[in-house]
């Protein structure tokens, strides 16, 4: 991807470009924890991060990343820019918060093209309660469950309806085991807005081939390995359409798949 396309996706203003402006970078991370940018980020990516200090862009150039994107309009004002300046690193600032930011750079990559007004239900300009990023990794059946768990725990302690955290929780479930089965990996993005609680799950995958076919009950691509530990019964989106309000799906063969899950409050 171009930095300076995703500049324009995130409408984002220069603090410091020097001659990297034009480069082109693998991978976004967003985090605000540095010591997770370093123990699992890729070099040459860009840095998505509402840490407007310096250690955010210093720990950037220790995991070999191209530059630091500041969400939410910050901008550091203890030296970074000369630091970026030294070691070649862009530093942009953008009004967005993370969940659009990751939006727009997903479209980016995908080569979508670039829509800055709201959807139907009015999330993206809606104020933002919580949101909440976590990563699922394929295969990794031990862990498989505790992404839910988590966006489960955090409902139910903002005090939401159980019978919608239940709805929310199942959906959630069905579609890691998806990514656990089925991708390479997944990054989950929980929104919750005052009308809209909203949970996207993008994996890196073979994606679907058929989505119409793996709609249908009973419908399953899962190994017999799979299914001896009791997954892959062919359940997995009959079951998210049953409990979300929305569902939308956008799968491309040996790319990989997104679920849009929205639930009204």
């Amino acid at each position: 991807m171009e930095i300076s396309k995703i500049k324009d996706a995130l409408e984002a203003v220069i603090i410091e470009a020097n001659d990297t402006l034009e480069g082109t970078v693998e991978h976004i991370y967003a985090s605000d924890l540095m010591s997770d940018v370093l123990a699992f980020g890729k070099p040459n990516s860009i840095l998505l991060t509402g840490l407007a200090t310096r250690q955010a862009v210093i720990s950037a150039h220790m995991a070999e990343f191209k530059g630091v994107v500041f969400i939410r309009g910050k901008r550091p004002k203890d030296g970074s820019d000369h630091f970026a300046r030294d070691h070649h690193m862009v530093l942009l600032s953008t009004q967005l918060d993370m969940y659009d930011a990751c939006l727009r750079v997903e479209a980016v990559k995908r080569g979508e093209p670039q829509n800055h007004e709201p959807d139907a239900t009015g999330t993206v300009n809606e104020e933002l309660l919580l949101c909440r990023e976590l990563i699922i990794q394929g295969s990794d059946f031990a862990s498989a469950g505790m992404a839910s768990t988590e966006i489960k725990s955090v409902l139910k302690t903002i005090g939401l309806d159980p019978k919608l955290v239940r709805r929310v929780a199942i959906s959630t479930y069905e579609g890691e085991m998806n990514v656990v089965m089925h991708a390479i990996r997944a990054r989950v993005v929980l929104s919750v807005t005052p009308r809209i609680i909203e949970v996207v799950i993008a994996d890196e995958g073979k994606g679907i081939p058929d989505v119409n076919l793996a709609m249908q009950e009973g419908y399953t691509t899962a190994t017999e390995e799979m299914r001896a530990m009791g997954f892959g019964s062919g359940m997995g989106l009959p079951n998210i359409r049953r409990n979300a309000d929305e569902l939308l799906i956008n799968s491309e063969v040996g790319k990989g798949t997104t679920l849009v899950m929205r639930f009204t409050i």
